[in-house]
């Protein structure tokens, strides 16, 4: 979940970390899929709208799953190459986005550069558990962390090292939000609790929430001294936002107003109130799907919960199957336009989103977009982006190399009359003399699936060509379906994580089992040396026990 570009870790639900670039441009939407790979889309609602731009795959992604993203400021940066210019172009420059924080299951945060396309550096050594949450200073080069091991970490990235370390809580650090002015942060895990950015100190504590809290954002930018600084916060399997006022007297002890929801939220944009006369504007996508628009004005405790000012699901038709029957399709993300007329939309499934530009019609209270996305969610390759070449082949002039048959052209028929010339301890065929290749050959090599279709191909087997057919009918009709669906990458992310962990943990049996394979060996060979060395690890075992029951309760003690 994420608000104003910041990132943390995603609910218990099978939402994918994901986060749009900072205002006001709104220029790109990245998504950490499952496979570890960070994927980077247009989000202008027109034109490229929901075209990929980016993608990378960290070389540590098996071992490192991302679990949270964030977006740094924008910042000036000049865009393309650089090359001398016009005295009247010297001045012209341009404010991006260009880094993005990508918190691991390691406990390393990566900086990614979307200018170079690459690692802008790794953050490592100062976590010991897996990294919750991320968010960036608004002002100074600094960067924010909390992870499982309950504490908060400050980077410094001009130096890529830690600048500060501070335990936050008794419980893992599960959010993380920045102040607009840099000055306090908020950190929740079972409790919430506001730090003094400069000291380092806790400034005020809360607490209200019986499960996990997983979003934090400032709603407003004003001192808190004067009664109106505001925060939102949102928890695990709660149906409700709670916005926290911090009093100057510290009387702060419960929520001021409640947002209602019709599940838990998965991501949030929210668009800052600078003073009293100015509503805070809230987009809240939850995990049933539905996005819920709230508008508000924050000053002082409100007497029941606010319903959302219009409330936006999208449903696709036209599938295979399904006739003029509305099927849901979820929304991933959502984020509020500067000009405070229109929204950005991501829908669909991470691996592909639908990414539309839709204007906010608060006259409706709910709002229901029909859209036919058969043919827009199948999966493609845009030729732009992608790196992969098919190259012009002439087939009349190709020659079809084969695993264990090199040179080899088909059909080959057998030759009795031509000895076999072999080398010793190979079993690749060689011909003999001048023209041999014309007379002397090998039988058919059948102990490959794939050199056994080739073979068929070329030899035109009418078996194997039926069995080819009927291997592309069933693959085709798979994947046909397959594509179809809206929640396949979350379905297949499930087996993927499942494998994952499988893998890791036979590593660590492999090597379990070679040591204890190892030790029965030596026990076996009763070898004195070995046996020695057992003895004495016993009397030290044996020794520490008794030393730790003394210091045990008699009554604990047998």
């Amino acid at each position: 979940m994420a608000a104003d570009g910041g990132g943390s870790a995603p609910s218990a639900s099978l939402a994918l970390p994901c986060a749009y670039s900072p205002a006001p441009r709104r220029q790109y939407l990245a998504v950490c899929a499952r496979d570890g790979r960070l994927r980077i889309w247009d989000a202008d609602g027109g034109g490229s709208g929901g075209k990929p731009r980016q993608e990378y795959a960290p070389s540590a992604r098996l071992s490192a799953a991302c679990s949270c993203v964030a977006w740094g400021p924008c910042r000036t940066s000049k865009e393309g190459p650089q090359r001398k210019k016009r005295k009247s172009e010297a001045g012209q420059a341009v404010e991006q986005s260009d880094l993005l924080a990508l918190g691991t299951a390691a406990g390393t945060v990566l900086i990614y550069s979307t200018v170079k396309g690459d690692l802008h550096c790794t953050l490592d050594g100062g976590h010991s558990g897996g990294v919750n949450s991320i968010q960036w200073h608004p002002e100074d080069s600094l960067l924010y962390s909390g992870s499982d091991d309950t504490h908060i970490v400050e980077w410094d990235l001009q130096t890529g090292k830690t600048r500060c370390k501070w335990k936050a809580d008794r419980a893992a650090v599960t959010s993380l939000s920045v102040s607009p002015d840099g000055k306090f942060l908020l950190s929740a895990g079972m409790t919430i609790k506001m730090w003094d950015l400069e000291t380092k100190e806790m400034y005020r504590k809360f607490t209200g929430h019986a499960t996990t809290i997983t979003t934090l954002c400032f709603a407003t930018n004003r001192p808190p001294d004067s009664n109106g600084l505001y925060f939102v916060s949102g928890a695990a399997h709660d149906r409700l936002l709670s916005v926290w006022q911090v009093r100057s007297d510290g009387k702060d002890k419960n929520a001021v107003v409640s947002f209602t929801l019709t599940d838990e939220p998965q991501h949030i944009d929210l668009q800052t109130s600078n003073s009293k006369d100015e509503a805070v504007r809230l987009a809240v996508v939850c995990k049933d799907g539905q996005l819920h628009l709230f508008e508000h004005f924050l000053n002082g405790p409100g007497k029941k919960p606010l319903s959302p000012v219009c409330s936006v699901q999208v449903s696709s038709v036209g599938g295979k199957g399904e006739g003029d029957v509305p099927v849901p399709v979820p929304l991933l993300a959502t984020t509020l336009c500067a000009d405070k007329q229109n929204l950005i939309l991501a829908y669909g499934n991470h691996l592909q989103p639908v990414i539309e530009k839709m204007p906010i019609n608060t006259t409706e209270r709910h709002v229901c977009l029909i859209r036919d996305l058969h043919t827009t969610l199948s999966l493609s390759v845009d030729a732009a982006v992608s790196k992969v070449k098919t190259p012009i082949v002439n087939e009349q002039k190709s020659k079809v190399l084969i695993p264990g048959l090199p040179g080899h052209k088909a059909p080959i028929r057998a030759n009795s009359s031509q000895p076999e010339k072999r080398k010793q301890g190979s079993s690749l065929s060689v011909s003999g003399g001048k023209g041999g290749d014309k007379g002397a050959s090998s039988s058919l090599q059948t102990d490959s699936f794939a050199v056994l279709l080739v073979q068929g191909l070329e030899s035109k087997d009418s078996q194997i060509l039926n069995v080819i057919q009927w291997l592309k009918a069933v693959l085709t009709q798979h994947t046909s379906y397959l594509s179809s669906l809206p929640d396949l990458v979350s379905q297949l992310g499930l087996l993927y994580h499942m494998i994952e962990t499988r893998v890791k943990l036979y590593h660590q049996l492999t090597r379990l089992h070679g040591k204890l394979y190892l030790l029965m060996t030596q026990v076996l060979k009763q070898d004195p040396f070995f046996l020695f060395y057992l003895s004495v690890i016993s009397a030290l075992l044996h020794s520490f026990l008794i030393g730790c029951r003394g210091h045990l309760p008699v009554s604990q003690q047998n």
